[in-house]
């Protein structure tokens, strides 16, 4: 004869998923966000929330956790709002916090019920790859937390406990039906789809239901997209909340068994990719306390997409636009930079940067007497424009925002102390050819309010730094079809330069490019912040040495 368990459900459940935007070091405002997520629970008769992960100190607080002041003041914060939460009779609140016994770290959750604490889970596994690395921080452990609500049993896990099939199993082993997980998951293309697969591999293969409570915002390089969902015991997504926004859904159980709730209509690859460029500039702006944003514009296609996505993440009246031409601008340069400026209702001035660069030129004619004119003088003229933008912003307070794309950090295609300038790189994870790809879907779209923004001509042109007399781009490049594949096969897939000529690519333009990559990592290590939309960025993923000999 075989046991067989029989499950008896016996209750109706709400749960509560705060997908909130906390800020890293604001443990009182982020307990406010986490009462308020609770109010609203109790006012929706919820049973549950779930808040993501280290909600209460925000996520992830890297350094900040080697202060033992850290702790306390979390511990105490955890405190007080577990006395306010004391009110809301029968309600269940989960926050994630960080968790210290003197000799360890641990990233926690409590579960909070009418002032006390009926549990904590510590999280087992420390994601240590990519831009994580909390196994600087933190212990792991391997034991389950389970309770019990309304006759159905809710086991606990963080991030990337589901991930992997211990923790998951544990939780199962230890009696839960449905899994709660507050989640700290980064965004890059292509993310939310995976999770949903990794969590049916791990999580829905124990057959246990589960909550998936995502944090959203914008944390420096990193982008958080929310995207919380719900599946079934079985995989079936039954929930999924939108990406990119702060929301407090309620979705509901029949015992161990999720109803269909809310459901988000997945985004457009470059809607997706466009709105984490968009609550990247409006939380690093904003969480920094700067009063708006300054952009050299040029009449080109980087600065364009650029100033789109500050106008949409700020709104036209905290953006600047400068355009600075040089003896070599074209006049359509300037044509499409002042309309650009005027549909999107910006500030836009002009300072012209020829008395400027001749003012360099003449006081170093004699150090350069007799040397043909070079890069060193295309490079002046960045340099000067970079001057000008940081005079601006130093005297404005409003912070720079550089314009440089993926391919031409990659390569060096780009000036330190010029157009690399400033506090913030909007686009530098964003490949040129999707840097066209992400405009044209900006222009058809209605969903800011102003379609068309930029001009058609600066999706037509040639590109071209216009530091020297007729210069585009593939003067000094391959083109950028045969540049991004192999800067995205040789940096983001981790394929070696036999790999790469073997996928169809020219021997010599691989060998040049690679090459190009290598020796402008002292460039990218000074290059300002920016935000991060791949699986591999330039930034916390990729930590390669200056100094290195190693050759392909």
């Amino acid at each position: 004869m075989t046991d067989t368990k029989v499950t008896v459900n016996t209750g109706h459940i709400k749960i509560t998923i705060a997908q909130i935007n906390c800020t890293v070091g604001d443990l009182e405002g982020n307990a406010e966000k986490i009462y308020r997520a609770a109010e609203r629970a109790a006012a929706d008769g919820a049973d549950i929330v779930v808040t993501p992960e280290l909600a209460l100190v925000g996520y992830p607080p890297e350094d900040l956790l080697l202060r033992p002041l850290l702790y306390a003041r979390s511990d105490a914060a955890l405190a007080r709002l577990a006395e306010r939460l004391a009110g809301f009779r029968g309600l269940h609140v989960l926050v994630g916090h960080p968790q210290s016994d003197q000799s360890r770290r641990y990233n926690a959750v409590s579960v909070l019920k009418e002032g006390r604490t009926l549990g904590i889970y510590r999280k087992h596994d420390l994601p240590n790859y990519d831009v994580f690395d909390e196994q600087r921080y933190f212990t792991f452990d391997h034991r389950p937390l389970v309770f019990e609500v309304k006759g159905v049993r809710f086991g606990v896990n963080i991030c990337e406990d589901t991930w992997f099939r211990y923790a998951p199993a544990a939780a199962r082993a230890a009696g839960a039906q449905v899994l709660l997980v507050p989640n700290g998951s980064p965004y890059h293309m292509n993310k939310a789809d995976q999770r949903h697969d990794v969590m049916r591999a791990n999580v829905s293969v124990e057959g246990l239901a589960l909550v998936y409570a995502n944090l959203v915002g914008g944390q420096d390089e990193l982008v958080f997209d929310g995207g919380s969902f719900v599946l079934s015991g079985t995989g079936e997504l039954l929930a999924q909340l939108p990406q990119f926004e702060e929301v407090i859904a309620t979705v509901e159980f029949d015992g161990d068994r999720p109803i269909p709730g809310p459901f988000a209509s997945p985004l457009a690859s470059e809607e997706e990719v466009y709105r984490a460029l968009v609550l990247g500039v409006r939380d690093y702006v904003g969480k920094n306390g700067f009063p708006g944003a300054i952009i050299g514009l040029s009449g080109g296609v980087d600065s364009a997409l650029t100033l789109a996505v500050a106008v949409d993440a700020l709104g036209a009246s905290r953006v600047r636009s400068v355009m600075m031409p040089s003896p070599y601008t074209a006049e359509i340069s300037w044509i499409d930079a002042r309309a650009m400026a005027e549909r999107l209702g910006v500030r836009y001035d002009e300072i012209p940067i020829g008395p400027m660069t001749a003012a360099f030129g003449a006081a170093l004619a004699a150090e350069f007497a007799g040397l043909p004119e070079d890069a060193t003088e295309e490079n002046i003229q960045a340099r000067v424009r970079g001057t000008l933008l940081m005079a601006l912003s130093n005297k404005s307070g409003r912070i720079v925002l550089t314009t440089g794309n993926k391919s031409e950090i990659a390569t060096g295609y780009c000036t330190l102390y010029g157009d690399m300038a400033g506090g913030f790189a909007v686009i530098k994870d964003i490949l040129k050819t999707q840097v066209y790809e992400i405009c044209a879907w900006r222009n058809a779209t209605k969903a800011f309010g102003v379609d068309e923004v930029i001009p058609q001509r600066i999706l037509t042109r040639p590109p071209s730094a216009e530091l020297r007399p007729n210069q585009t781009d593939q003067d000094s490049l391959p083109p950028y079809e045969i540049l991004d594949g192999i800067i995205r096969n040789y940096m983001e897939e981790e394929r070696s330069a036999v790999e790469i000529v073997a996928l169809g690519y020219p021997a010599e333009e691989v060998r040049r490019v690679v090459r190009l990559i290598r020796v402008n990592e002292y460039k990218r290590r000074q290059a300002p912040v920016g935000i991060r939309v791949t699986h591999r960025a330039f930034g916390r993923d990729w930590r390669y040495p200056i100094t290195n000999r190693f050759q392909e």
